[in-house]
């Protein structure tokens, strides 16, 4: 597997699988990134991956340029940062927005916590759940009646997301949107119905006779 995925920026790419069928590129505003493609256990099918805190500054910078831009018109008062992934990408778009802060989500419970404000977590890369996922509820306050946009790196099959707006809503916050540095395929489309904007999407590829090829 080659390592200079997501580390270096590219004029030259064309957006989609490449030649050497290991890597996906995607196009940013002019500019491409070079995406690993990881194999589904079946062998048949496979997805692009991103992982952001792997990324080079430089390209976590444009995905956060590029997304800030698209968000910018919404308007937000507060973002709310998925853990882990997502927290580099909310920090930096929340402050290309003009904020001072933000609201992170957790996994850790702290004792002043409040364990009605938790859920069980599962996602496509946490299968087996054994997380939990929580809101201080002493950072409450900056999100009640408040435009609230949520951050995340990736949605891909929807559910880790489907279980951060379910605990939003438990405590009283309905988000205006969610952005996401990559939307996955479509799985995600109907777990979470609310407005989402992405920088970029990627599709789920099976294996043709010429190698990898976005699934119909």
């Amino acid at each position: 597997m080659r390592l200079d995925v997501w580390q270096e920026l590219y004029r030259n790419l064309t957006p989609g699988v490449q030649p050497d069928q290991q890597s996906f590129a995607v196009d940013l505003g002019g500019q491409q990134i070079l995406l690993p493609i990881r194999v589904l256990p079946e062998g048949d099918r496979a997805v692009v991956s991103l992982i952001l805190n792997q990324a080079s500054f430089r390209v976590l910078d444009l995905i956060a340029d590029v997304l800030a831009e698209r968000l910018a018109p919404l308007a937000p008062d507060v973002v709310v940062a998925v853990p882990t992934l997502g927290l580099p990408l909310a920090e930096a778009v929340a402050r290309r927005l003009g904020h001072s802060r933000l609201v992170p989500l957790g996994y850790s419970r702290k004792f002043w916590y409040d364990e009605a404000l938790s859920l069980p977590l599962s996602s496509i890369t946490t299968p087996g759940g054994g997380k939990r996922l929580y809101v201080d509820p002493h950072m409450l306050p900056l999100l009640k009646n408040r435009r609230v946009l949520v951050v995340d790196d990736v949605l891909s099959s929807g559910a880790s997301m489907r279980t951060v707006l379910a605990l939003l809503d438990r405590a009283g916050i309905r988000p205006m949107a969610v952005g996401a540095a990559m939307l996955q395929g479509e799985r995600w489309v109907e777990a979470v119905p609310d407005r989402v904007i992405g920088a970029f999407a990627t599709p789920i590829l099976t294996r043709g006779c010429d190698g990898w090829q976005a699934l119909d």
